[in-house]
């Protein structure tokens, strides 16, 4: 039994379905470790093997803005289907579908009986581990060398190593060879796969040195015997012709000379790990007990502390482990299979804005980071989706990408994703939060947002009966209003959407350029409240709402914009919250419970983030690997809920802006304890808070000196001082509630007592939509 969280997970039996193995990565490299002593498979990944799908001249945006202003004044007379024949007449196409590039197989000819077996993944280290009596294997993804390093001692009498491309879906026409060559240290196994009907191909490379024993070649693999441990070294890389084997050879050969161990690898890779993992822990005071069982068993345990904490763990550590090159796919890093739904792309409408939503406060920068090298990598394609489509300026972001193409190319009559021009702000967002965490504009971040005011000063031209500027065409992600077409006007979120890069834009620039800005944005029409009390989702006339469905786009001013709140903008916030009453599940998508499970937190209600959290508890989304999946009944292998999960503990127990802090805003009643470490606030301090039902204290450690505006449970405020460099220690008493409905506050209200001492510091088909 362990009295504190444990950063981990463990099963007593090998893996049995892909799904349940355990991963490790290090943004580029991937895999999935089954543990199996007698026959144990690796499967290995890599963030840039996407299958080509057509000829690349057809991934470009269609060339429609000659058409667009028919289209505008058509949609601005009334007409509600005009939008549905705003296309080049292409059919739906695709992102290149993400996919796996082998198994490393490790065979025992003579099996063994596992006494005493364990798997386990150590979330601090990234360290797959399967131990039997006599026998262990440990594997890595280092992100110091990155490389996949595995280790296997007492590997037994006997011991087949070889490279295998057979996994489910694998292309018929795929073209494979294969290499086995002896080196000093062992073996150099290779595997070369050329797609189908295109140059593009990728290889794989293992070393296999061993201690011990002899080595002799078993084509397509090498066959060992006698050896005291043997250690693997694997890397892929996606190409065209062909790759210098020998040279990625050598290359694996010289990490064993400069790193003559395991144990060396592994200090090297260690460093940059877990530093970035540490950085953030969550103890909600769970049953020591509970918290020693194995991770299938515990998820049996729905209202488990214990699973709350782990999966908090293992969304941080499955999130950290999948930036890198790019942020995570809608599989994170990881797939068994080639047949990935929508492609295994980055999905900009929801799933990977939900997925990097905790990636400033969650104190990842490197998820970040990996955002900010997607978005730059993609601006030029960008800039041909606002010229091709709008005939603008500037940039639009599309709806996903494949990792490679930025371009509006995937977009149908029921998804007209090419007609969206909110994505680049949201896909900005996190950019934006970091920021303001450091204190300092990241210059490219700068840039970009100027293209994005570029693009609305040329798009922002139509305007309604009162002079109001109009968003036509505009579209909802992934919605239609009811009895009404997709493509419509002023869709609540392309309002937020603009109205915030505009402001943001102007924040980076000041001058001329900001004031112009500044001045489009107060020239955007307001949000509108329908017949039932809610904020509309169309501020348009006759444009009635449908409420079920797995979206909330319309509540963007709400999570993650603070355009609305219930300090600021009260009676909005009160018509937002009647806007997440009456919206349904549709589908039981895990990505819509958790992104309403945000917004409630915004809203300060308690008691709908703990149903929402536990839609997703108690319908079976979760795999033994802790990685989740895209609807109940682990159905569909995505990670939105694996990686969204910790965004919503956090968020639930603290929220920050520039110039507020509020704490505890809504913390369900089964948490009554507990200690968050380490949570980053985007007015620049870092945040230790613990909470019981006798008060709050929080120790933040300021990087900057200035005055903010703290709110508690009561939601009434009180200003804050910081100075630069000294830690403010808070008692708040008396301070935790659980919020049951949302509120908003007045004068009228009372704070507890604040103390405040400063001192020095030391389901459904996956082929319905973009995404489901």
């Amino acid at each position: 039994m362990t009295s504190a969280p444990v950063h981990g997970t463990w099963e007593p039996q090998p893996a049995a379905r892909w799904e349940d193995a355990f991963l490790s990565g290090n943004g580029h490299h991937g895999t999935l470790v089954f543990g199996d002593p007698n026959t144990d498979r690796v499967i290995v990944t890599h963030h840039t093997l996407v299958r080509p799908n057509g000829d690349p001249g057809h991934r470009q945006p269609p060339r429609l803005a000659a058409e667009l202003p028919a289209l505008q004044d058509r949609l601005l007379a009334g007409e509600a289907t005009a939008a549905e024949g705003f296309t080049d007449g292409r059919p739906l196409q695709w992102a290149q579908p993400f996919h796996p590039a082998f198994q490393i197989r490790l065979h025992h000819p003579a099996a063994q009986v596992a006494h005493h077996y364990r798997r386990s993944v150590d979330f601090t280290s990234g360290v797959v581990t399967a131990e039997c009596a006599g026998w262990s294997s440990r594997v890595f993804v280092s992100r110091a060398d990155d490389v996949i390093v595995q280790q296997v001692t007492a590997p037994g009498p006997a011991l087949d190593i070889a490279l295998d491309h057979r996994l489910p879906g694998a292309p018929a026409g795929l073209g494979v060879g294969q290499g086995a060559v002896l080196t000093p240290e062992g073996a150099l196994l290779s595997l070369r796969a050329r797609y189908p009907d295109s140059d593009l191909g990728y290889t794989g490379v293992t070393l296999v040195a061993v201690t011990g024993g002899t080595t002799t070649l078993e084509p397509p693999g090498a066959h060992i015997e006698g050896a005291e441990s043997v250690l693997l070294l694997t890397r892929v890389r996606r190409h065209t012709g062909e790759l210098d084997v020998a040279a990625a050879g050598r290359a694996l050969r010289d990490l064993v000379t400069e790193q003559p161990s395991y144990d060396d690898l592994l200090d090297r890779h260690l460093a940059p790990h877990r530093t970035a993992y540490a950085r953030v822990t969550l103890d909600l005071a769970a049953d020591p007990a509970e918290r020693a069982l194995p991770g299938s068993e515990l998820l049996k345990r729905t209202r488990s502390a214990a699973l709350l904490e782990r999966l908090f763990a293992a969304g941080r550590y499955h999130l950290l482990s999948s930036a890198g090159l790019n942020p995570p796919r809608l599989t994170g890093l990881w797939t068994g299979d080639w047949n990935t739904a929508w492609s295994g792309a980055f999905v900009n409408d929801a799933n990977l804005n939900l997925q990097t939503a905790c990636a400033a406060s969650a104190a990842l920068p490197e998820v970040t980071e990996s955002l900010a090298a997607l978005i730059n990598r993609q601006l030029p394609d960008w800039r041909d989706n606002a010229r091709a489509v709008f005939g603008t300026r500037g940039v639009v972001a599309p709806a996903g990408t494949d990792g490679e193409s930025g371009h509006a190319y995937h977009f149908s009559r029921e998804y007209p994703m090419h007609l969206w021009t909110a994505g680049a702000d949201w896909l900005l967002k996190p950019l934006v939060d970091h920021d303001e965490m450091r204190g300092e504009r990241d210059p490219r971040t700068a840039a970009a947002l100027a293209e994005v005011a570029l693009f609305y000063e040329d798009f922002l031209t139509r305007t309604d009966e009162n002079g109001h500027l109009t968003v036509v065409p505009s579209y909802s992600p992934e919605n239609r209003p009811a009895k009404a077409s997709w493509g419509t006007i002023n869709a609540a979120m392309d309002l937020s959407a603009a109205r915030h890069a505009l402001l943001t834009a102007a924040a980076y620039h000041p001058g001329p350029d900001g004031d112009r800005w500044r001045a489009l944005a107060d020239r955007l029409p307001r949000h509108r409240i329908n017949r039932d009390g809610a904020l509309a989702e169309w501020a348009w006339p006759g444009l009635a709402d449908s409420y079920d469905h797995r979206h909330l786009s319309h509540l963007y001013g709400v999570w993650p914009l603070d355009e609305i709140t219930p300090y600021d903008t009260p009676g909005l916030a009160r018509a937002a919250h009647r806007a997440l009453q009456l919206r349904g599940a549709e589908n039981d998508s895990a990505h819509g419970h958790l992104h309403h499970a945000l917004i409630a937190a915004r809203l300060r209600d308690g008691e709908r983030v703990a149903h929402a959290l536990g839609q997703v508890l108690d319908g079976d989304f979760f795999h033994a690997s802790l990685m989740s999946a895209h609807y109940p009944s682990r159905d569909v292998y995505n990670a939105d809920a694996a990686h969204t999960l910790p965004a919503v503990l956090i968020e639930m127990l603290v929220h920050s802006t520039p110039d507020r802090l509020v704490l505890l805003p809504a913390l369900p009643k089964a948490y009554p304890s507990g200690e968050l470490r380490g949570v980053r606030t985007r007015f620049g301090a870092e945040i230790d808070l613990g909470w019981s039902p006798d008060g709050v204290r929080a120790v933040l450690r300021p990087a900057r000196t200035q005055r903010i505006e703290l709110r508690t449970s009561s939601g009434d405020a009180e200003p804050l001082d910081f100075v630069a460099g000294e830690d403010r220690v808070l008692t708040l008493r008396d301070a935790v509630t659980s919020r049951d409905s949302p509120q908003t506050h007045g004068r009228d209200t009372v704070t507890p007592p604040l103390r405040g001492l400063p001192t020095r510091r030391s389901r459904s088909s996956p082929n319905r939509s973009l995404e489901g």
